[in-house]
């Protein structure tokens, strides 16, 4: 892949994907944003994958999009390119995926960064949504997501005026996870994902579309809709040896069946 790095294998039950187009601070071009689709699944049909860690690397996680490609562009051509339709893949994921920021996430890069499970983030951190200031509007989620991650004031605060809040403003808001110094980021990043891949991966794919299910329904509708996944939970052999593991005083083994 040109625009990106995959490591299926970056750590026991973890891939890395890094994007890297440095000269362009990652800007998210139409062929960036469809190797990470393809990435993303292949390592959802990775039985050796059960969490995906995406980053930027050390200086920038994402810029914002390639505005090159969409400068003289017509409504038409952008309706008939369907960029987004790439990014669906991202939220089609089952395999929780945590973003690893550092630097700039801006504009599409901060979509990308809120599409993510979660979001750890280096103190040099820096995340906005500053389409108004070249004349059009978050397309790609950021008025969706940022508003359920912040609250609607804060929300329409930054989308309107394009300004950027850094790391600690976001842990404050409850955009991110946590904030660490940038030398150890990817270190407590892959300490977060161990944490999570030493879970059943069966029950960890059934909890997370749980808890996202509760950002698209009521809570009568979500409580159902838990409760059926907390069933089928039972049908697995995780659930099993979780159980019987808890009983015997061991550790359990999970295989993801």
């Amino acid at each position: 892949m040109e625009f990106i790095k995959v490591n299926p294998q970056a750590d026991k039950f973890i891939a890395l994907i890094e994007l890297n187009r440095p000269k362009e601070l990652n800007a998210l071009s139409r062929q960036l944003m469809i190797e990470i689709r393809d990435a993303l699944r292949e390592l959802d049909e990775d039985d050796n994958v059960r969490v995906i860690i995406l980053t930027g690397g050390e200086k920038v996680f994402a810029a914002g999009a390639d505005i090159k490609q969409m400068a003289t562009a017509t409504a038409i051509d952008m309706f008939n390119i369907d960029q987004f339709s790439t990014w669906d893949q991202i939220k089609k994921t089952k395999k929780p995926i945590i973003a690893a920021v550092s630097g700039f996430a801006l504009g599409g890069g901060c979509e990308l960064a809120m599409t993510c499970d979660m979001i750890m983030a280096s103190e040099t951190a820096k995340f906005g949504q500053p389409e108004i200031k070249i004349g059009t509007m978050p397309g790609a989620g950021g008025t969706q997501r940022l508003t359920r991650a912040v609250g609607k004031v804060t929300a329409m605060e930054l989308v309107l005026t394009g300004k950027f809040i850094s790391a600690n403003e976001a842990l404050g808001y409850g955009l991110v996870n946590r904030v660490v110094p940038v030398e150890v980021l990817m270190q407590e990043t892959f300490n977060l994902a161990r944490e999570i891949a030493k879970q059943s991966p069966v029950a960890i794919k059934l909890a997370k579309e749980s808890v996202n299910n509760a950002f698209n329904s009521t809570l009568d509708e979500g409580l159902i809709f838990e409760r059926k996944n907390f069933y089928l939970t039972f049908a697995s052999e995780d659930q099993k040896e979780g159980m019987a593991a808890f009983v015997e005083k061991r550790v359990p083994e999970f295989k993801g069946k």
